[in-house]
């Protein structure tokens, strides 16, 4: 039986699958199942960058030098610290003769899986790039296997902003799936921690548009002035997703009770608990952010006697990047939300 799931390129440790790999060998030349693309762009996950922006007080040199230093070392963007890694956008440039992948030499697609398993290497040094921004200009090429996930860029939205809805997709389709689970039962309401974020905004306006009420999270008054002149929730409460007493008051009192369903869009770690306390008995926390401690939450929802169902948001759901370009489409607040974030880097 064949799994085309990149093992030939591990090069350390043996035995494991590319995302657990250490290194990878980014070797132009292709398997037979395999795709090379010729990069455009990079976009570091949110959590990783602001790691690296984190670690080296806002220096975009020093950030693009650890960049070039991981892809360099371990044949992949992979975060060592967060563990993270994000996607890329680039030219099809050839196509290995058993590749079942849909795309063909030429296609300008965008990788729908993480560049933590992705063979990556880079020529021009990333001289394009500033350092101080998730989207990374670049050159250079990566490797696509038989069980990778890509899609090609549609021809009404820029590069950039289908970029950015891309690295999220998972996010709404999941929450829409989640809350027409719920929808089953009854009336349903639903928490998104981050909720002017990408992946956030996102989520809200999944959720709203398969029926339930929402409340969006945010942590300052900035960010609840942007989502509430967007519109895209029906409340928004201002708190520290960190706190658990602050989170689950601000979301009760926007909703009357707790959360049917909370989904986790916050890239900072120790959120596990407050999104826990401010679900209701039978409801549902989605874990999208990379920076979860899924020990942290397990325990937590142990310790409080929670009966939640928690789930982690791993980006990938059946025709989750139509139905997140369908999402961003359909709702001209969110574009204008995400073409700003982009504007602002």
């Amino acid at each position: 039986m064949s799994f085309p799931v990149g093992l030939s390129r591990v090069l350390e440790p043996a035995g494991v699958l590319p995302q657990a790999a250490w290194r990878l060998d980014a070797r132009p030349e292709l398997g037979a199942d395999e795709v090379r693309i010729r990069l455009e762009r990079l976009n570091l996950d949110a959590a990783s960058f602001r790691q690296l922006s984190g670690k080296h007080g806002g220096d975009g040199a020093a950030v693009r030098a650890e960049v070039l230093e991981i892809i360099g070392t371990r044949g992949k963007m992979h975060n060592p610290v967060t563990g993270s890694g994000g996607m890329l956008i680039g030219v099809v440039d050839e196509v290995g003769p058993e590749s079942p992948l849909p795309v063909k030499v030429g296609d300008r697609v965008a990788t729908l899986v993480s560049l933590t398993l992705t063979p990556l290497a880079v020529t021009d040094g990333l001289a394009g790039w500033d350092g101080r921004s998730e989207q990374v200009p670049a050159a250079g090429h990566a490797i696509l296997f038989g069980r990778s996930v890509v899609a090609v860029l549609p021809d009404d939205l820029a590069p950039e902003l289908a970029l950015a809805v891309f690295d999220v997709c998972g996010a709404p389709a999941l929450t829409d799936r989640v809350v027409r689970g719920h929808a089953a039962s009854g009336a349903v309401s639903v928490a998104v921690l981050g909720g002017a974020g990408k992946s956030g905004s996102l989520a809200l306006t999944a959720a709203r548009l398969a029926g339930a009420r929402t409340v969006g999270v945010v942590v300052s008054d900035a960010e609840r002035d942007a989502l509430l002149a967007a519109g895209l929730a029906d409340h928004v409460a201002v708190a520290d997703a960190r706190d658990p007493l602050a989170v689950s008051s601000a979301v009760v009192a926007a909703l009357g009770e707790p959360a049917t369903v909370t989904v986790v869009c916050v890239d900072v770690p120790g959120c596990e608990h407050g999104a826990i306390l401010a679900t209701a008995a039978g409801g549902t926390v989605v874990f999208f952010s990379m920076a979860t401690s899924f020990p942290a939450a397990a325990l937590g929802a142990e310790g409080l006697a929670a009966d939640v169902t928690m789930l982690i948001g791993n980006g990938y759901v059946p025709g989750h990047a139509a139905f997140a370009l369908d999402v961003v489409r359909r709702t001209p607040a969110v574009r204008a939300l995400f073409e700003a974030r982009i504007a602002a880097h």
